[in-house]
């Protein structure tokens, strides 16, 4: 079964098996499976694989990982919702992306490149997460092709959602941005604040709210 199912258009999903029941517990579980239904892996590299996890918990408004900062860690959100945004010189911040329940956080970009980050990862509600060493993580690589293909696929996965957001924001009418929200976060509006989601669509929250009553009218 392919990772990416492309439907209506521009809008893709990651595959339906990646969804997992969310947890009150922090599971390895869930964890398992999370990568498991991506690229299938074997017994002896789960072992090696699940101990480079622990339980971390952030409070709403801590941060995963701040601006400036070396990322070595990443982490699979079990729990709770993170925003990743940006902040200019003025203060101003623009948020990029939400995490929610069953994906992978972290500062991608300065795990690579080993430069420091600049995409801010806060917390908007209080969260628990399986956080996992980057460099151990890959020390692995070599002695496990499973693990190999299965990181290679995520980044496939966050490739073409990147693109895809930046189609949107060039493409669409806010309005249509607004929808396809709703269709890739299904009842987040109802946990966060309404500004935050003004944001993420590149639009004011004056503009949020006359979209939503032209919306409940039609």
């Amino acid at each position: 079964m392919s990772l990416l199912v492309l439907k209506k258009g521009l809008k893709w999903q990651w595959n339906k098996v990646l969804h997992i029941p969310n947890q009150k517990e922090f599971s390895m579980n869930d964890l398992y499976t999370f990568f498991n239904n991506i690229s299938p892996i074997q017994a002896h590299t789960w072992a090696k694989l699940e101990v480079l996890f622990t339980e971390q918990t952030l409070n709403k408004g801590e941060y995963f990982i701040s601006e400036g900062a070396l990322a070595k860690k990443f982490g699979f959100l079990q729990e709770g919702i993170i925003r990743a945004f940006y902040r200019n010189s003025s203060g101003q911040e623009y948020n990029k992306h939400f995490f929610i329940e069953n994906s992978l956080v972290g500062g991608f970009s300065s795990l690579i490149s080993q430069q420091p980050n600049l995409i801010n990862q806060q917390a908007l509600t209080d969260c628990k997460l399986l956080v996992g060493d980057y460099k151990k993580l890959i020390d692995l690589l070599d002695e496990h092709q499973d693990l190999e293909r299965l990181l290679r696929k995520i980044a496939e996965y966050y490739f073409v959602d990147k693109e895809k957001r930046e189609v949107e924001i060039v493409l669409l009418e806010a309005n249509k941005r607004y929808e396809i929200f709703q269709s890739d976060y299904p009842q987040l509006e109802q946990r966060i604040p309404q500004y935050h989601i003004a944001s993420y669509l590149g639009i004011t929250p004056t503009q949020l709210s006359r979209i939503r009553s032209q919306n409940s009218k039609a």
